[in-house]
C-alpha cells in the first residue's frame, strides 16, 4: 500500500505528499540541473548574461541552440532546462513586456516582469491537466528602462525564476548544471563596484571553471546597460574575451 500511495503522489502534478513535497516540481528542478549552465552577474551599471550551449551531436550547430533572449530593449533572459519549455516562458514574458508598453506607455519593471512570469509558472503547479515547466530563467535588466533619468529607477537588477514559480533577486547566480563550482567562483569574484568588463570576465571565468575547454561557438553572451540597452555579443567578440582571459591567467602563473 505504501508503494501505491507513493505512486499516486508521484503522478499528481498538484498534490502534496504527506511530507509536504510536490514530486513533479522536484522532477522539473532536476531537469533544470541536468541542463547546460547559464550565469547572470549584476555589475555597477549593467547586467551580464552568459550561457553554454550543450549540443547533443557533433553535427549540430551549437549557435542554433538559443539560451539567451531579448525580452525588451532594457531586459533580457537566460534559460536552463528543457529548451521548448523555456521558449514558451520567453514568449509569455515578451507578451507581458509589450502589453505594458501598450497599456501604460512605458517600459515594464524588471521585478514586475519577473513576477508576471513566476505567477504564470506557479499556476502550473496547482492545476490539474498541466505539468510544471521543466525550465528556469534568469531575468536581468535596467529597472525603469534605458531612457530613465532617475538614478534609483535606472539601476540594474537580476532575478531568477525556478519551476516552482519562486522569484529571487541576486547579485550573481547560476542555473543549470555545475552549480557548486560556478557559484564558488561568483562568490569569490563579485564585489559592489564591478565594472561591465569585470562582469564579463567573471561570467566567462566561472563557466571556464565548469568546462576548461569551452569555446566561443558554444557560448552566448549578452549585456544590458542603461546607456545602450540590450546588446548581444558575436562569436568573434566572445573569442577575444576568452583569449584575453587566457592571457591574464597565463600572466598570473608566470608571476
Amino acid at each position: 500500500m505504501r508503494g501505491s500511495d507513493q505512486q499516486a503522489y508521484d503522478r499528481g502534478t498538484s498534490l502534496f505528499s504527506p511530507d509536504g513535497r510536490i514530486y513533479q516540481v522536484e522532477y522539473a528542478r532536476e531537469a533544470v540541473s541536468r541542463g547546460a549552465p547559464s550565469v547572470g552577474v549584476r555589475t555597477e551599471n549593467a547586467v551580464v548574461l552568459a550561457a553554454q550551449a550543450q549540443a547533443s551531436s557533433k553535427l549540430m550547430e551549437s549557435e542554433s541552440i538559443e539560451k539567451i533572449h531579448k525580452l525588451d530593449d532594457h531586459v533580457g533572459a537566460a534559460s536552463a532546462g528543457h529548451v521548448a519549455d523555456a521558449r514558451q516562458l520567453i514568449d509569455f514574458a515578451r507578451r507581458m513586456a509589450q502589453g505594458n508598453h501598450l497599456r501604460y506607455g512605458e517600459a515594464v519593471g524588471v521585478e514586475t516582469l519577473t513576477k508576471y512570469v513566476t505567477d504564470h509558472i506557479q499556476e502550473n503547479t496547482q492545476r490539474g491537466g498541466t505539468r510544471p515547466y521543466g525550465a528556469a530563467l534568469l531575468i536581468g535588466g535596467i529597472e525603469g528602462g534605458i531612457e530613465s533619468e532617475d538614478g534609483e529607477d535606472g539601476r540594474p537588477r537580476l532575478f531568477s525564476a525556478d519551476p516552482s514559480g519562486t522569484p529571487h533577486e541576486w547579485k550573481a547566480t547560476i542555473i543549470g548544471g555545475g552549480r557548486e563550482e560556478i557559484q564558488e567562483v561568483l562568490e569569490e569574484g563579485w564585489h559592489d563596484e564591478l565594472s561591465l568588463e569585470e562582469g564579463l570576465n567573471l561570467v566567462l571565468s566561472s563557466l571556464r571553471e565548469h568546462d576548461e575547454e569551452i569555446e566561443a561557438h558554444a557560448l552566448s553572451v549578452s549585456a544590458i546597460t542603461a546607456e545602450d540597452g540590450y546588446e548581444h555579443y558575436e562569436p568573434e567578440e566572445i573569442a577575444s574575451l576568452l583569449e584575453a582571459l587566457e592571457d591574464e591567467a597565463a600572466g598570473e602563473e608566470e608571476e
